[in-house]
């Protein structure tokens, strides 16, 4: 069955080559075009272009297969084209020529919108509720290591002093922040596309603030050609939030990996979180942190991958979009798994506390020598010529008398409360 189907027999390979993996992707946007399927037929009803039996007949089949798809999942038939052909099979099975009416005022193209738009909406909420467990594990883990001391790096040379709640925090507040990419994401999902039709509107008098209030989003796309437009754009953005936080995964991860080797030597990882290896018995490898920092890597292609194909199509519906559906999905899918990863693994890492007793960390606190003398009245470039003078003719600056104050952000003084109020 395809909603298109005008009676002409059309070549096999053709159409198989087509359809891709549309079909596949369709059943999890089902429960969305049964949701969007009730509000357009309240409408319906509600304007007058159905009868109020027929409004009925329609919401009640619509609320029972929506029932079994949340109970019993959902599938399309081998002679069905996609989701939409599949719904509306089963309205006109039951419920005859008034099931023929669901599609009234309605193209496909804004019809798989809706489903995109609700799907994406409560998917990346979703991902939003994970990110902020995530965060707020890392604060948890910050504030149980805050006093123990971590060597700071730049351009991979020993810099200055820091601390495991610096380190957990810095990542924390990395993750808050990637929650307003999620929240740019869902805002952009967060609009009515239905009744835009075919991307140009249609003459029946629909009335899509009903849908929109029905739907529960918070406004509605104006311009039937900007509704047709946000295809992909819709998809980009949830590309660009995904992304996001992947990347702060992945270099989270890259670090414990650094940390780990005995070079650096700043944690420890359970012998349950490594691997061995098949000829040298004293591997202990770090497999779930390269794991995760790969998978992270991966997504962060997908916004490039997804603006290639946006990249030269005019406006209109064109069906180069249907590739960008079979990317998104499954992405969602691997940045839920990355996160209840990182949320499993990260309480196993075990910070080591005596780090800076190894000499090749002297002169570490340097700064806080020229702080010393800073606070004592001299100024500071005079300060700092003196302390490099001083490492010049031998002086080693191991320690300096810590405060546990200091500037918002600074060892002694990690922020983490000021974190948890903004998480």
């Amino acid at each position: 069955m395809k909603l298109w189907d005008k009676g002409t027999p059309i070549d096999v390979i053709m159409e198989q080559f087509t359809v891709g993996n549309d079909r596949d992707v369709d059943v999890r946007l089902a429960r969305w075009d049964v949701v969007g399927s009730i509000a357009h037929a309240e409408m319906l009803g509600a304007v007058g272009l159905i009868s109020n039996d027929e409004r009925k007949s329609l919401t009640h089949e619509l609320g029972l297969l929506l029932v079994s798809i949340d109970g019993e999942g959902f599938a399309i038939d081998d002679d069905v084209e996609d989701v939409h052909s599949q719904v509306e099979k089963i309205l006109t099975e039951k419920l005859g020529s008034t099931g023929k009416k669901i599609h009234t005022g309605r193209s496909r193209n804004d019809q798989v919108l809706v489903d995109i738009k609700l799907f994406l909406r409560h998917e990346l909420r979703t991902l939003r509720l994970a990110t902020r467990d995530a965060a707020t594990l890392l604060l948890d883990l910050a504030e149980r290591y805050q006093h123990i001391l971590l060597p700071g790096y730049t351009h991979y040379q020993i810099a200055m002093p820091s601390s495991f709640g610096l380190w957990l925090g810095g990542y924390a507040e990395a993750l808050i922040e990637d929650m307003r990419v999620l929240d740019m994401a869902i805002d952009a999902a967060n609009a009515n596309p239905l009744g835009s039709a075919a991307g140009y509107g249609t003459r029946l008098p629909l009335n899509r603030e009903l849908t929109t209030r029905a739907l529960n989003f918070d406004r509605v796309h104006v311009t039937s050609t900007f509704s047709q437009m946000s295809r992909g754009r819709t998809e980009k953005l949830a590309a660009i939030a995904i992304a996001q936080v992947a990347s702060t995964v992945a270099r989270f991860a890259a670090d414990v990996v650094h940390y780990a080797s005995l070079n650096y030597g700043f944690v420890k990882l359970p012998d349950d979180l490594t691997t061995g290896s098949s000829i040298m018995p004293h591997k202990k490898n770090p497999d779930v942190f390269e794991v995760l920092r790969a998978r992270c890597n991966r997504l962060q292609a997908l916004p490039t991958e997804i603006g290639f194909v946006l990249g030269n199509l005019p406006s209109g519906y064109h069906r180069d979009l249907q590739f960008i559906k079979d990317k998104i999905v499954p992405a969602i899918d691997e940045l839920t798994l990355i996160l209840r990863i990182l949320v499993h693994v990260s309480p196993k890492i075990e910070p080591v506390s005596d780090i800076l007793d190894n000499p090749m960390y002297a002169n570490l606190f340097s700064v806080d020598r020229v702080d010393q003398l800073v606070l004592s009245g001299m100024p500071f470039r005079d300060a700092y010529h003196q302390v490099a003078q001083e490492i010049k003719e031998g002086a080693v600056i191991t320690s300096i008398e810590r405060s546990t104050t200091g500037a918002l952000g600074s060892v002694g003084n990690p922020g983490i409360e000021e974190l948890r109020k903004r998480l």
